[in-house]
């Protein structure tokens, strides 16, 4: 009899990068506790993209640490210690996790018994974890990773627990995907929205204010204007109509909705005003339902989309904030569309369009689509009827299929009051971002009894659709930033042109320049600083100003100038016109790269 060769693993497949991470956790907590004895285990997870393992012990990790203990771990993985998996009882697995001190497994391990869960004990090597597992066969698969960061964490997310040390990892199947994955690491920290904005004077975030809080500095209000009036213009050509609504409301409307019950962590607590309680705004969505509310509607007045850019405050934990893409004050592009079943799927198809000319205009070529449904079989977990869950979750799909998207079905993921259309932008490395959302609410047209008199004079309740495109200006900004690392096209730079002059003889030529330039309504700078012009060009260059135009004696005789482009290329003897006449069609047509051939 013939034994059959096993086929090798296909090592770029999530399920083997899963294991193989899995697997990459647990010896990186065998080495700890080796190292440093007496250190405490907790989780440890496979994430996207790497691993982590939260730990708890008197040693503060370093990054010298990290190259020790990744030294541990190869030594471990070229044992070659296989994987194995034992089903425990809960009292086998209390008494050893106790024999060992290990406080955490133990409430794991209660918890895993009050769900009626299997309880298996995952070991390799001398190592055993407390683990439902997914694992390689063996450690000698583990090769290509890399120990990347040390964070604070608290036990379970809850600030009132004790805080850990989360050390992070990424492991891949080959050696290029490790050194491809490495070097976008580092593409990404010379790219860090939370660098380069205060850096280029766009933002800041102040202490004496508070954390999660963002300050717009004039270069980057401009860009934060600049964003919102083309956003305000394209939704009033798509019919929508902008509204203004509070920053706090009565709690009564938060009980009304809802968030009061679902949503309470995540708001500021109450605010006292003559005996009455106020909360600070986590959503839009209450307002604008009020806005609907005002009257009775008919039909005739739907689809009514409704869009505001709207401040809301959200009390994010500190240990989550991060710069832009994290905070607790933000506004998003908000709009609720309210309409009737016949128009829900050419309203669908109309944020789909949107959306897509967003990505067009800030220069997003990538990105994925996803629709969230329900699960059917835990119907109760949802709001809303069955037949109203199949009619839009079909609409999304149909619409999509439509336009000839491809999108990734993920059942069971929506959220509890309908189903969703997700959009993941794919920025200049390669990194996706959670971005745009259109999302069906059964819930709220419910707890408020929306209504609109049909045309044959019945009572129905609308149907009623979110949508946010930017997410927020705060995340969009972050995000723009890290894709353009600071060098933003033509249109959105706060200042487009550098006039740099080498004397002061120079000067009002300059100035005329200026005024022609922001007579086209272009934003340059004048630079008449005694500077020499080497000088004046590098600090032109730290700013990522989009064009310099040099000004020298030579030029100024004979009527022309010299431009220099951000990306070092130069061309001499243009005439003034010339030049303002393309910065304009390049702005008018929000090119993200300078066409400038041979000119």
């Amino acid at each position: 009899m013939t034994a059959t060769a096993k086929s090798a693993p296909d090592v770029s497949s999530q399920e083997y990068l899963d294991a193989l991470r899995h697997s990459c956790a647990h010896v990186m907590a065998q080495a700890v506790q080796e190292i440093f004895p007496g250190t405490k285990i907790t989780i440890g997870p496979a994430i996207e993209n790497g691993f982590y393992y939260d730990f708890d012990g008197p040693h503060h990790f370093t990054e010298e640490d990290l190259a020790k203990i990744e030294k541990r771990m190869r030594q471990i993985a070229e044992g070659n210690h296989p994987f194995s998996g034992k089903e425990q009882s809960y009292e086998e697995s209390k008494a050893y996790w106790s024999g060992r001190g290990e406080k955490y497994k133990l409430e794991l391990l209660d918890g895993i018994k009050e769900r009626g869960e299997k309880i298996t004990h995952y070991t390799h090597s001398t190592f055993t974890d407390l683990c439902r597992g997914g694992h390689l066969d063996s450690t000698k698969g583990i090769r290509h990773f890399k120990l990347l960061s040390v964070a604070g964490a608290y036990w379970r997310g809850d600030e009132k627990n004790p805080m850990l040390q989360r050390i992070y990892g990424t492991a891949w199947g080959t050696k290029d995907a490790l050194d491809g994955h490495l070097k976008m690491l580092s593409e990404a920290k010379a790219r860090d929205h939370r660098k380069l904005g205060p850096a280029l004077d766009l933002f800041s975030i102040q202490e004496l204010a508070g954390p999660g809080l963002i300050f717009w500095h004039p270069k980057g209000g401009l860009m934060r204007m600049i964003m919102e009036n083309w956003l305000r213009a394209e939704a009033l050509s798509r019919g929508y109509q902008m509204v203004y609504t509070p920053h706090i409301a009565n709690i009564d409307l938060w009980n009304t909705s809802g968030h009061r019950s679902f949503y309470k962590d995540n708001m500021f607590t109450e605010i006292e005003v003559e005996k009455a309680d106020y909360q600070l705004k986590p959503m839009n969505c209450p307002f604008h339902i009020l806005i609907y509310q005002s009257k009775l509607r008919s039909y005739r007045e739907l689809p009514m989309r409704l869009a505001e850019l709207g401040t809301v405050y959200r009390y994010e934990r500190s240990g989550v904030l991060h710069g832009l893409l994290r905070v607790r004050g933000f506004t998003q592009d908000d709009a609720h569309i309210f309409c009737t079943r016949e128009n829900i799927e050419s309203e669908v198809a109309g944020c789909i369009d949107f959306a897509l000319a967003v990505f067009a205009a800030f220069g997003f070529e990538k990105y994925q689509m996803e629709v969230s449904t329900w699960d059917p079989a835990k119907s109760a977990d949802y709001s809303g009827e069955a037949a109203d869950w199949e009619m839009a979750q079909a609409a999304l799909e149909r619409v999509l299929h439509e336009k000839k998207l491809p999108y990734k079905l993920i059942k069971g993921e929506a959220a509890f009051y309908g189903p969703k259309i997700d959009v993941k932008l794919i920025d200049a490395i390669g990194r996706a971002w959670q971005l745009s959302t259109i999302q069906f609410d059964f819930n709220l047209p419910q707890k408020f009894s929306l209504e609109y008199i049909s045309h044959d004079g019945s009572r129905q309740r609308p149907l009623m659709v979110h949508r946010a495109l930017y997410g927020s200006i705060e995340r969009f900004f972050g995000i723009l930033v890290e894709h353009y690392a600071g060098h933003f096209p033509l249109w959105l730079a706060p200042v487009q042109v550098k006039i740099l002059t080498l004397t002061d003889e120079q000067n009002a030529p300059a100035q005329a320049l200026e005024a022609k330039l922001k007579a086209a309504s272009l934003r340059p700078v004048l630079d008449l600083r005694g500077e020499k012009i080497g000088a004046k060009i590098r600090d032109a260059q730290l700013e990522k100003v989009p064009y310099m135009v040099i000004l020298g004696p030579k030029d100024v005789a004979a009527g022309v100038i010299s431009v220099r482009l951000s990306d070092g290329r130069q061309f001499q003897g243009l005439r003034d016109d010339d030049f303002i006449a393309k910065l304009v069609k390049e702005c008018s047509d929000k090119l993200t790269k300078p066409d400038w051939g041979n000119a």
